[in-house]
């Protein structure tokens, strides 16, 4: 494509130098110049993510579950209760106020709040990507509807005007018959 077409495209679509469009701006008069689709589909993209990252984004999907807090309180209300009721019996390993047991809750938020943290910063990542992605395909899907409303009003004119060139053909024929037929005499 030529860069003359690109400046064309710009502005007549957008109404601005294509040197003075944004990133986004331009990547999408590119995607019209070209007639290329807006992007790959995203179920043919590869899973990038390592090993870690993975790890850590399947620890926040079970950790912020309704299943992981409800599994998670039964085995708290069933580590308090084993530790009460087996306190006569010698078998209470963490008798109240279940200092292990508060041991065991702040690690477990140490370790799993920064996997959490970094799968949430992941997942921003991919929102703005997914954001800057919707905002190309609306602009140019927008920049489409433009186009098309500017060739359906140039169809529209050209219509009309064949119309009219019609209609004043008629009115020349007319009048040429009723020319004809007024120098007729009456019968």
């Amino acid at each position: 494509m030529k860069p003359d077409a690109r400046e064309q495209l710009s502005q007549d679509l957008l109404s601005c130098a294509y040197k003075d469009l944004t990133d986004v701006q331009r990547s999408v008069i590119d995607l019209i110049a070209t007639e290329a689709p807006t992007d790959v589909d995203r179920r043919l993209k590869v899973d990038e993510r390592s090993r870690g990252e993975r790890l850590a984004d399947r620890v926040a999907d079970i950790g912020g579950s309704w299943s992981f807090i409800i599994g998670f309180m039964v085995a708290l209300l069933g580590w308090m209760a084993w530790n009460i009721l087996t306190r006569g019996f010698g078998l209470s390993f963490d008798p109240y106020p279940f200092i292990f047991l508060n041991l065991m809750l702040s690690t477990l938020a140490a370790i799993q709040a920064p996997i959490i943290m970094m799968s949430q910063n992941r997942q921003a990542a991919r929102d703005r990507v997914d954001a800057t992605h919707d905002y190309e395909v609306n602009l140019k899907a927008e920049i489409e509807i433009m186009a098309l409303h500017e060739k359906m009003d140039v169809l529209r004119h050209t219509e009309i005007t064949a119309m009219h060139r019609q209609v004043e053909d008629m009115a020349r024929r007319l009048e040429r018959i009723e020319a004809a037929l007024g120098s007729r005499p009456a019968q």
